[in-house]
């Protein structure tokens, strides 16, 4: 009688946390020395020309995928913007990869929605905090974990976002926000439960950037355009993008402030 005895391979499970460090980074294409300690984040890859309207000296660095990357100079600092997709996977993603290429502060530049009456499409919103209604955020820490933005940003925000909407129509609204998964999926009851909780505005993303951000250890905000007020029922199909757009001007250019006047 033959007895064979079969000897399992040794294997070394891949630690994504060290894995790629130093090197162009697989999802966003940027490598280290290509980017500035600041970065900010609009989702839309389309939104990152805007920023760069805004600056001086723009090279485009990479755009690979819902990640386009483009570094030029806003009052003498360097400035990085980078789009993250939707969503809180891709954003958590870009924040990963923006950190090991030497990005130490992150500014949410975008689109959220109101959520308590007052808000009009066009106004700014600065979070102070994000309830995670997300998936992401729960693959890295517990549930009672908070989601909050860094304190000296958020509040140069706000007061930067007082500064260039002094004069005109546009508030500007500070409070929790909220970061949910699935669009769509957003109903009447959902929307009034997080009225009834005053949560200011939802987004998807801010939630993912400011959990890895802390973990990180790093700094992150969040400033966004009004796209839309769901309590009062104006959405996105009632005709507001032209003054979402010049919300959308606005939170870039206090975003870029406060990068200059924190010297982030």
């Amino acid at each position: 009688m033959t007895t064979t005895t079969s000897t399992a391979e040794s294997t070394t499970a891949v630690d994504k946390a060290s894995a790629g460090i130093g090197e162009r980074q697989y999802h966003i294409g940027v490598a280290p020395g290509e980017v500035s300690t600041v970065a900010l984040l609009p989702g839309d890859p389309f939104r990152v020309p805007m920023i760069a309207e805004f600056l001086t000296d723009v090279r485009t660095v990479a755009h690979q995928r819902e990640h386009l990357t483009m570094t030029g100079d806003y009052k003498g600092r360097r400035i990085t913007a980078t789009s993250t997709g939707m969503g809180c996977p891709s954003a958590a993603i870009a924040v990963e990869e923006l950190v090991r290429v030497g990005v130490t502060s992150f500014i949410r530049v975008g689109s959220s929605a109101g959520l308590q009456a007052g808000i009009a499409p066009g106004d700014l919103l600065v979070s102070e905090g994000s309830l995670r209604n997300d998936g992401t955020t729960a693959a890295y820490a517990m549930t009672g974990y908070p989601a909050v933005p860094d304190l000296g940003i958020t509040a140069e925000l706000a007061r930067t976002a007082r500064e260039l909407t002094e004069g005109t129509s546009a508030k500007v609204h500070s409070g929790i926000s909220v970061s949910d998964d699935a669009f769509y999926a957003e109903t009447p009851e959902w929307i009034s439960t997080l009225h009834e909780l005053g949560v200011t505005n939802v987004e998807m993303e801010a939630s993912a950037i400011f959990v890895v951000a802390r973990l990180r250890g790093v700094r992150a905000g969040m400033i966004c355009s009004t796209s839309s007020n769901l309590y009062d029922g104006t959405s996105l199909y009632s005709g507001v993008k032209e003054a979402l757009k010049e919300g959308w001007m606005r939170s870039i250019e206090a975003a870029l402030e406060t990068a200059v006047r924190l010297e982030l």
